[in-house]
């Protein structure tokens, strides 16, 4: 009797076995995948996250969920995706803010940037834009970017600089600006970009460093002007306006932002190897390169080692940006 015992406890050890090792090499993703997105919908992380989203469903045959979570400069959203369950089934899009702005303008945030996520890729990069008010175009007579730093070194602090918040990127790439250019001007903190946009259109407010795909439209309707774009090189979208670094003779400007995938950390290193190749894969679709191109954005997929290198650079980068600025909130 108890050598038949010790077999059906042996047999159940073994089927066990083999009922989790059968669970565990199950391919992924075996049901839907949520991506939490920090912002409200409609925004540029919205946007490249919903492109990219459409065809990992159709890939996966299985449903990819993006979830706003919107609140306090992207760190509700981000904070929950931190405490979700390590499987691969909940992700994050990311931002700049989140994990380079943010740690150094906050004293205290809900998650660290460091340890509480697994990089899978860089999505995209978006160039800021440098638009400029026609009202003011007209008074001060600016029609270039030269023209510009001229009127703001004749004039300091007289030009009024919108952004979608104090220690976002369009109110740092701005400060950056300043400081290598030696000009002085007077920062106007809005409540997200459509709020500056309109003031801008308006004429309250004299120029934006505004992520490309919220100025898109006004720019090609002719209603708001582009001196120039953030990046290293021209954007694709506008391949007529200069970059910075070349318009302001600023070899060294290169302030563009990115957004990328995250996994929250312990996510087994198959399902955030799985999840990068078949994100990868996905980006180079000319159909989502299409999309994010006519959007403004420009496909960036990496490798998980090369998007850490990112996190790491730009953390460094960035915190000195925000030091430098003398931004911070409590």
């Amino acid at each position: 009797m108890k050598r038949l015992v010790r077999s059906i406890v042996q047999a159940s050890v073994v089927a066990g076995s083999l009922v989790c090792a059968a669970a565990s090499a199950a391919p992924f993703p075996e049901k839907p995948v949520r991506i939490i997105v920090p912002y409200l919908a409609g925004g540029t992380t919205d946007m490249v996250t919903r492109v990219v989203g459409d065809q990992l469903s159709l890939l996966w045959k299985q449903p990819v969920v993006v979830d706003n979570r919107p609140g306090a400069a992207g760190m509700v959203g981000t904070s929950g995706a931190a405490n979700s369950p390590a499987d691969g089934y909940t992700l994050l899009v990311g931002s700049v803010g989140e994990f380079s702005i943010n740690p150094a303008l906050y004293k205290k945030i809900a998650y660290n940037a460091d340890t509480d996520f697994s990089p899978v890729s860089l999505i995209a990069r978006v160039p800021n834009v440098l638009v400029i008010s026609p009202v003011f175009a007209e008074r001060a007579r600016i029609q270039t970017l030269a023209d510009l730093v001229a009127y703001a070194k004749a004039h300091p602090k007289s030009v009024n600089m919108a952004s979608a918040g104090a220690g976002t990127s369009t109110h740092l790439v701005g400060e950056l600006f300043q400081r290598m250019t030696k000009i002085e001007m007077s920062h106007i903190p809005y409540k997200g970009s459509s709020a500056a946009i309109a003031d801008l259109l308006g004429g309250s407010v004299d120029v934006m460093f505004d992520n490309l795909p919220s100025s898109l439209s006004f720019i090609r309707s002719g209603k708001l002007k582009a001196l120039a774009v953030t990046t290293a090189a021209r954007s694709p979208a506008l391949p007529d306006v200069p970059t910075i670094a070349a318009a302001a003779a600023l070899p060294e400007y290169d302030a563009g932002p990115w957004f990328g995938l995250l996994a929250p950390s312990k996510t087994p290193d198959a399902v955030t190897k799985k999840i990068n190749e078949d994100l990868v894969r996905v980006l180079q679709l000319p159909v989502v390169q299409a999309k994010m191109r006519e959007a403004g954005a420009e496909p960036s997929p990496t490798t998980r080692a090369e998007f850490a290198e990112v996190l790491k650079r730009d953390r460094v980068k960035w915190g000195d940006i925000v030091k430098a600025s003398g931004a911070t909130v409590d």
